[in-house]
């Protein structure tokens, strides 16, 4: 199981947030602007401060269950039957998020997906960590393990609903009797993020404002405020998690789309209900308001310098180069011209004099083309080697065949004789 390598979150507290500033304002601990697209970071606050994540947990254990019903471990109509401590930790008198589970009836995974996804229904993650690991303590240890794989890096996680081990009847799989899951702005994005593009079916869930369970009379509301029928509505919503605790505040990690374009936000530790909202909604407005996605290089682009290379060995002696696609990126308006493209050749294909050997197939990577900014600021990307979603081959615009034996025969002997005959000039010269 892999933990924090932080002592303070060792020792079950957050480290403390690192002044950082903040051009919007954004009344919460910390906070993340990310395009989808490329993973490319457009605004932060605090984001590798570690700190509670309450009910946003439960994106882990969407994506398990997801990945599970993917990988056919278990499926969308399979039947769970409650046992006590389930039908204990969804009992909605509590006045935490639930379902009502009763005890010995069964549901389906569908069922109980929804209740977790939509209402966030702590009894349903239970069960779903059970069905998938045969306990929660099994389950949490896959947690901690995905989010290695997921690359997380600040993280930790004790259960598989999100609340405080204090809230779970003296039965937490993980940590000590006052632990609770922790993560980063960072981290709580890559998951986000992770959930939405491997499993994009996560959204047609996360997108439902009320939730009709069984022969409730009464639907289930979606906490998720900012989908657009509900009082908090918000254009281009559709996702994703909420989550509160005494040590987490209030959480809210959003996505929404407007004309193909899609972002992720996340809200850590806002100080009301409400002010995740309007908080994620400052994060929106200025990300719709301000970023287009452009062309920045077009496809087929030839760099200047290197419009063609040297070939030899073939029957023609260069080969036109360009790049296979266009390069799109999200970027704040009137900040198009500040990049360039860079060309960067593949030095294991050139000979020590940058020259190509034939043969050579038309669409033959010999090199890629990136970005970068003209300033030399780094952009900002989710993970280390985010530049690749800027980044496009570079190919051969022909082929060229080798030459036969006989022309590389009489090359070699003009070559001779050129190279002696140039000699010969070079020493009469000399002489005068």
């Amino acid at each position: 199981m892999l933990f924090l390598c932080i002592s303070t979150v060792f020792s079950g507290m957050p480290k403390k947030a690192e002044a950082a500033g903040d051009p919007l304002g954004i009344q919460a601990e910390a906070t993340i602007l990310l395009d989808v697209n490329t993973g490319k970071i457009l605004y932060q606050k605090n984001i590798d401060t570690v700190l509670g994540v309450a009910s946003m947990t439960k994106m882990m254990t969407e994506y398990i269950v997801l990945e599970s019903i993917k990988n056919k471990k278990i499926t969308w109509n399979q039947k769970v039957k409650i046992n006590h401590y389930v039908h204990q930790m969804s009992d909605e008198s509590t006045g935490l998020s639930n379902v009502g589970l009763t005890e010995g009836e069964e549901y389906t995974v569908d069922e109980l997906y929804k209740a977790m996804a939509i209402h966030s229904g702590n009894g349903a993650a239970v069960a779903l960590a059970e069905l998938v690991s045969g306990s929660e303590k099994n389950f949490v240890n896959l947690m901690n393990k995905k989010a290695a794989e997921l690359g997380l890096k600040d993280y930790k996680f004790v259960n598989a609903s999100g609340l405080n081990n204090t809230d779970l009847l003296g039965k937490y799989p993980a940590g000590s009797a006052t632990d609770e899951n922790l993560m980063s702005a960072r981290a709580t994005a890559k998951l986000a993020y992770h959930l939405i593009t491997d499993f994009p079916e996560a959204l047609e869930i996360s997108k439902i404002a009320n939730l009709k369970f069984r022969d409730k009379k009464l639907p289930y509301k979606n906490f998720n405020w900012m989908l657009p029928s509900l009082i908090h509505g918000y254009e281009g919503v559709d996702g994703l998690k909420t989550g509160h605790t005494d040590l987490a505040g209030y959480c809210f990690t959003a996505t929404a789309e407007r004309n193909g374009q899609r972002y992720i936000t996340v809200v850590m530790k806002a100080k009301t209900q409400d002010s995740r909202f309007t908080e994620t909604r400052k994060i929106l407005d200025y990300a719709f308001g301000n970023f287009t996605n452009e062309e920045i290089v077009k496809k087929h682009y030839q760099d200047k310098g290197h419009k063609s290379l040297s070939v030899i060995k073939g029957k023609e002696d260069k080969v036109k180069i360009y790049s296979k696609d266009a390069i799109n990126m999200v970027v704040k308006s009137g900040e198009k011209a500040n990049y360039q493209p860079v060309l960067v050749l593949d030095k294991k294909k050139l000979n020590k004099n940058g020259e190509l050997t034939a043969p050579i197939k038309k669409g033959e990577k010999v090199g890629y083309l990136t970005l970068k900014p003209k300033n030399g600021a780094n952009m900002n990307f989710l993970y280390e080697d985010g530049n690749k979603k800027v980044t496009v081959d570079v190919v051969a615009e022909n082929s060229v065949e080798k030459a036969n034996w006989f022309v590389l025969m009489m090359r070699g002997i003009g070559g001779f004789f050129g190279d002696l005959f140039g000699g010969i000039s070079s020493t009469v010269k000399g002489w005068f």
